[in-house]
């Protein structure tokens, strides 16, 4: 199964009043496992940015000036959404800006929907953990993935957050942490310092007494044919 965990920034709230997309971060996970596939690009929105908006993800308008506006990436970026399902976090807003990039392009290119299903984790996550927080944040801390680098929000940072978020919410690994400084080796080449064993003491062994083996034999004699006596 082929997913596309998406997240976009924008200018703005509401694609009704005229607000658009200005960048769009994606992730491939193909069998519940990220393939290192990414789609990435900011956006020039033709339109001024609204400084609430900046505050939240630090996207200027000088920034954005040099930009490809969105007809000139709408094929790249259907052809690599197309055919998925796309893992997003609040949906109906990523969604909607899409669906308006796409309405004013007027060459037919329909909605999300016609290309793509969509899971939307937001809806997911309050099902799982009703009545607690469920923004992208609070699930990281949740499921103890490392979020220290997220001072803004940022389209392919949330998008890369939520896939390992996704994947822990839903059972799955994201990856195996075996970290060079992690892997000191023994002479026969075997990885023996890992972190979920380190520093633990050896097990102790507590052997039966004589008078507690005599006592189990009597108790094996009151046994009628045991499974495991073959004599």
């Amino acid at each position: 199964m082929r997913q596309i965990v998406l997240d976009t920034e924008t200018t703005g709230l509401d694609p009704a009043q005229g607000h658009r997309i200005i960048e769009i971060g994606a992730v491939e996970l193909i069998g519940r496992k990220l393939t290192g596939n990414t789609f990435h690009v900011y956006i020039n929105p033709q339109r001024v940015v609204e400084q609430g908006a900046i505050d939240v993800h630090g996207i200027t308008n000088e920034f954005l000036q040099d930009k490809p506006v969105f007809s000139q990436i709408a094929d790249e970026f259907l052809e690599f959404i197309k055919g998925g399902e796309l893992v997003i976090h609040n949906a109906p807003f990523d969604v909607g800006f899409i669906d308006h990039e796409f309405r004013l392009l007027r060459n037919g290119f329909g909605q999300t929907r016609d290309y793509c299903a969509v899971l939307d984790t937001l809806m997911l996550a309050r099902e799982m953990r009703p009545g607690q927080k469920n923004n992208l944040d609070a699930l990281c801390r949740a499921y103890g993935i490392d979020n220290s680098n997220r001072t803004f929000h940022g389209a392919l940072l949330d998008a890369e957050l939520l896939a390992d978020v996704y994947l822990a919410m839903t059972g799955g690994q994201t990856k195996l942490e075996l970290a060079a400084q992690n892997k000191q080796q023994n002479k026969d080449g075997v990885p023996r310092d890992w972190s979920r064993v380190q520093n633990k003491p050896a097990l102790r062994v507590i052997k039966a007494t004589d008078d507690e083996l005599a006592a189990h034999h009597e108790r094996l004699k009151l046994i009628s044919a045991p499974l495991w006596d073959q004599s």
